[in-house]
């Protein structure tokens, strides 16, 4: 039995496991001989099955796959086994939901429209005494660790500093949410997951829209905040019904990331005019970076609306007083001087820019091959890369990729680092960098050497020789030259780490990001309470 790995938040990966990615991979290199009939017994392994995309193509590649028996399974201990019979129900769904596709789409067009036309109410009363609601619909399941965990965690964990205890409405639980905020699963669509993977968000709005009335009842929340999913608008409508503020989270132009960075959407005119309806119409735009507000404002959003909000940590969890020992340990470090990167290696992240980066050091100065070691954690698109980049330069055997950790595992993984890299690259296609590394905040906090691109906030956040050394983004040779400075110089990495600790405790608290939020909020509504009678 081979298990292929897919979307888990399952952090114990089978020995005999292969990711997905691996497999489809074979394929588009026209490598069938690799896969046709290759094993004798086939599991494929997901976070939860009544959320699979295009389950009839998964079933019929698990057919191609084995010369026997194949399974679905998934973390909550679902198992169906694919059989013919079962992939004939799977095509009658799938000709079922083609056939309902164009009415479905008529139908989420007419409502925005009628949002469209809505007059947008005026600004109203909030009363912070009252609970917040903080709505997260990304139809993603199983992610246990990154950028996003953090900054839905941050969020939601100091809500309550200033006003009311927050209320937690999500498709997936977050491992990194206080165990004290109530938190209400909500249950997407159950349709439409295989003819056309992006009516179940479009359709969820409703969904979800009902699941929340029937949770409050009466009760009506300070303010609705929503972290901005693709194709979804529940929050805009729920602000609506409720007659409360509502704050939208916008971390980037979703139609834009999966064009450019994972797999175009079909209905790109409906969801990009999703994505600014919602931006349009909410009483507070959170952005992370300048260059989104730009291009909101450009799009006809109210410039006075958006708040340009950094991302953050928690200076407490991620802190110089973490102990990485028992990390160097497992790993054989003794006294290596360790390069460190965390991060999900998506295009952006440069992750295969410092697998080249290393490689160049190590040859260029052959003397530090004893004495330093590479870490990368997490896992993603561009691990293929990396991987390659590594053996072609021969130091793939020091290097360790620990793949996905979970959440709370990092600071430690990060406190056995002696620096730590944020490489990230330049947009392929020209437009401004609009990305606020979470993993920055986390270096920072650290209080250990950074090596990092001079890239749009990363270069605003961070100064060149004060609190990081900054390197020319996307080019090998400058960071190669960023990280030998530091190898040589433990004095320069405590200078600079201890600067860093300073500046993100000063300013870049997850706890000082929320209470910009709600402080900007205040200053757009009229408020029932004063913030210092609730804080």
């Amino acid at each position: 039995m081979v298990t292929i790995l897919k979307s888990t938040g399952n952090s114990e990966t089978p020995e005999d496991a292969i990711r997905f990615e691996e497999i489809v991979g074979n394929f588009r290199l026209g490598k069938f001989h690799r896969v046709f009939w290759r094993f004798p017994e086939v599991k494929l392994h997901a976070y939860d099955l009544r959320y699979l995309a295009t389950p009839l193509k998964h079933a019929l590649l698990l057919r191609i796959l084995s010369r026997g028996k194949c399974y679905f399974v998934d973390d909550t201990g679902r198992e169906l086994e694919i059989r013919w019979s079962t992939i004939s129900k799977m095509l009658g769904r799938y000709l079922r939901d083609l056939i309902a596709r164009p009415e479905v789409l008529r139908s989420v067009w007419k409502d925005i429209a009628r949002e469209n036309k809505a007059e947008r109410p005026p600004v109203g009363t909030i009363d912070f005494a009252r609970r917040p609601l903080y709505l997260r619909t990304d139809l993603w399941y199983g992610v246990f660790s990154g950028g996003s965990v953090g900054h839905v965690a941050g969020v939601v964990n100091n809500l309550a500093q200033f006003g009311g205890e927050p209320l937690l409405f999500t498709t997936d639980r977050i491992p990194t949410v206080d165990s004290n905020v109530e938190t209400v699963v909500l249950t997407p669509c159950d349709r439409h997951w295989d003819a056309f993977p992006e009516l179940p968000a479009l359709i969820s709005t409703h969904e979800f829209q009902c699941q929340v009335f029937e949770a409050l009842g009466e009760t009506s929340p300070s303010f609705i905040y929503q972290r901005y999913s693709l194709n979804n608008y529940t929050g805009l409508k729920l602000a609506r019904k409720f007659g409360v503020p509502l704050v939208l989270e916008y971390n980037g132009p979703e139609v834009w990331v999966s064009k450019n960075w994972g797999k175009a959407v079909k209905t790109e005119k409906l969801s990009s005019e999703i994505e600014i309806l919602n931006a349009r119409l909410a009483d507070l735009v959170v952005v992370v970076s300048q260059p989104l507000k730009d291009q909101l404002v450009a799009q006809g959003v109210d410039a006075n609306r958006v708040l340009v909000n950094p991302n953050g940590v928690d200076p407490e969890v991620y802190s110089p007083d973490v102990d990485g020992s028992a990390v160097r340990c497992r790993y054989g470090f003794d006294d290596h001087i360790v390069l460190g990167f965390i991060g999900t290696f998506g295009k952006w992240h440069g992750a295969e820019v410092l697998a080249d980066a290393f490689g160049r050091l190590l040859k260029e100065m052959p003397q530090l091959r004893d004495r330093v070691r590479l870490m990368m954690l997490g896992d993603g698109v561009m691990m293929p890369q990396v991987k390659t980049r590594l053996n072609q330069w021969s130091v793939e055997d020091l290097a360790i990729l620990t793949g996905l950790i979970p959440q709370h595992q990092g600071p430690a993984h990060l406190a056995a680092c002696d620096i730590l890299v944020s490489p990230h690259v330049p947009n392929s296609d020209g437009t401004p960098f609009f990305g606020s590394p979470t993993k920055l905040f986390e270096y920072m906090a650290m209080g250990k050497g950074i090596v990092a691109s001079d890239l749009d906030q990363i270069g605003q956040i961070l100064s060149h020789r004060e609190s990081a050394l900054l390197v020319k983004p996307g080019c090998i040779e400058s960071l190669v030259d960023g990280l030998a400075e530091l190898v040589e110089s433990a004095d320069l990495r405590k200078s600079l780490g201890n600067e860093a600790r300073r500046l993100v405790q000063a300013r870049y608290s997850w706890r000082k990001h929320t209470e910009r939020i709600v402080d900007a909020l205040a200053d757009r509504c009229t408020t029932a309470k004063s913030l210092g009678e609730v804080a």
